[in-house]
């Protein structure tokens, strides 16, 4: 396993990470402003909340006494720009935050979770690309640790945008990524899967590794629009390739109240996908673009914003709502 604090310190004490940079960054005057986090998680109980329906109170998890097997959610959605990068690292830190113990897998060839997370994906020799085409390399080596404890990551660089062509010759090519991950299952309570924005082989690899999916979408009518051909896909998956593979449920992302039409576009989504939809709603902020700046999720960036707050709600919302992941300890 890789440490990824073999960074080489600078002024100020911030971390290089080849072209990355790691530390505070400039504060807007709306991100000083924002606050809302882990007391607040709760705020709002029994009232309606945005999703039009009452708030349920959702538990802090217990603590677990031993980890694994992983429960594998995949973050799909093919269309970009709709927060599963961003997702993807703030769910995960939460999750850590509640003594899991999380895998994030960058699955796009753009390496942005990497990116996200102060971490240069170019300085690699190994990624998941060369895991997914076998060979020598060892999925142990590869897994690199961040600066969350309790959060390790499996990098991803431009390499990968060639092993869709290089694995359509495989045997049982969608179950490349599945093979790739099983021998370190027992070791992580949660992996979350970082899908690029498209319904290729790839995606394909993740819903096949996947026991859930969780749709991140933003409140907007194109990312509406394409619900319906993802959810067809997931059918022919499960039909076809995984048939334990279900819906986790539907992120409302980027949401602004302020909007008529942010608020129609979620009402909408919860009237299609009554059941589905999570009760966690994650708010447009400023925040968000400087955590990416600063490399390291909103938990640890800005704690007690509200950002942190629904994100921290949401891991717990996912572990209550499913017996299957590493809520049971």
């Amino acid at each position: 396993m890789v440490r990824s604090d073999s960074a080489v310190s600078g002024p100020g004490g911030r971390r290089y990470y080849g072209e990355v940079t790691v530390g505070e960054p400039r504060l807007s005057e709306d991100g000083r402003l924002e606050v809302g986090g882990e007391d607040n998680a709760d705020e709002g109980v029994g009232k309606p909340g945005p999703t039009g329906r009452p708030m349920p109170a959702f538990p802090v998890p217990a603590a677990l006494t031993s980890h694994g097997p992983a429960w594998v959610v995949a973050m799909c959605n093919q269309k970009g720009g709709v927060g599963k990068t961003t997702s993807t690292i703030n769910l995960g830190a939460a999750l850590a935050e509640y003594g899991r113990r999380v895998l994030l897998v960058d699955f796009d060839p753009q390496g942005a979770l990497s990116v996200g997370l102060g971490i240069n994906p170019m300085q690699f020799d190994v990624t998941v690309h060369d895991l997914l085409l076998g060979g020598d390399a060892d999925i142990q080596d590869t897994i690199v640790e961040t600066q969350v404890e309790g959060l390790d990551l499996l990098p991803s660089n431009i390499d990968l945008s060639a092993a869709e062509v290089l694995l359509v010759s495989e045997v049982g090519r969608e179950h490349s990524l599945a093979r790739t991950l099983a021998p370190v299952m027992d070791g992580y309570d949660v992996v979350l899967i970082d899908c690029q924005p498209s319904l290729g082989l790839l995606t394909v690899n993740a819903l096949t590794a996947a026991d859930a999916v969780m749709v991140p979408l933003e409140c907007e009518y194109f990312a509406l629009r394409g619900v319906a051909l993802l959810l067809q896909t997931i059918d022919k998956v499960r039909e076809r390739l995984n048939s334990r593979l279900e819906l986790a449920g539907i992120l409302a992302t980027m949401y602004d109240a302020r909007t008529l039409h942010a608020r129609e576009v979620l009402a909408r989504v919860v009237e299609r996908f009554p059941d589905e939809v999570f009760h966690t709603v994650i708010n447009r902020t400023v925040r968000f673009p400087e955590t990416t700046v600063a490399g390291e999720p909103i938990t640890t960036y800005a704690p007690t914003s509200v950002g942190a707050a629904g994100y921290r709600r949401l891991a717990r919302e996912l572990m209550a709502r499913y017996a299957t992941p590493p809520a049971v300890g």
